[in-house]
């Protein structure tokens, strides 16, 4: 019992960190560049344009960031988030190399872990499990 509190603890706090800190260094920061007087400026590994890119970016860091800090569709939250680190390391970073890939692998491995595991009992996801179970 006392193993699976910790567990969940552990996640709460990997959501809290890792979200928060997604939102402040990343996604703020490419939200701010629509309401920006300057052209848009982006990476376009896709190739579907610098002003898709950017928004399916910030989609991912901003709403789906916030998603995973409240344990709301947590496994859901974390596939374009996933992508978007796969993205990041393997397309835009790679030829910098791994210490360019670091951050982004990092991320990347809390949010498969996220997803493998869910959000844990502090939730939203869990909260509404419990709520579904009641007679």
């Amino acid at each position: 019992m006392l193993q699976e509190k910790s567990t969940d603890l552990a996640l709460l706090l990997l959501r809290l960190v890792f979200g928060s800190l997604m939102i402040a260094n990343h996604g703020w920061g490419k939200l701010m560049k629509f309401f920006s007087d300057e052209p848009l400026q982006f990476a376009d590994p896709l190739g579907v344009g610098v002003p898709a890119s950017l928004g399916l970016a910030t989609f991912a860091e901003i709403l789906c960031s916030l998603l995973i800090m409240v344990g709301l569709f947590t496994r859901l939250a974390a596939i374009p988030l996933i992508v978007t680190m796969l993205v990041a390391a393997f397309l835009v970073n790679l030829p910098g190399g791994l210490a360019k890939m670091e951050m982004t692998l990092l991320y990347l491995a809390v949010f498969v872990a996220l997803a493998l595991t869910g959000p844990g009992w502090y939730s939203l996801d869990a909260r509404w499990k419990r709520v579904q179970s009641l007679p």
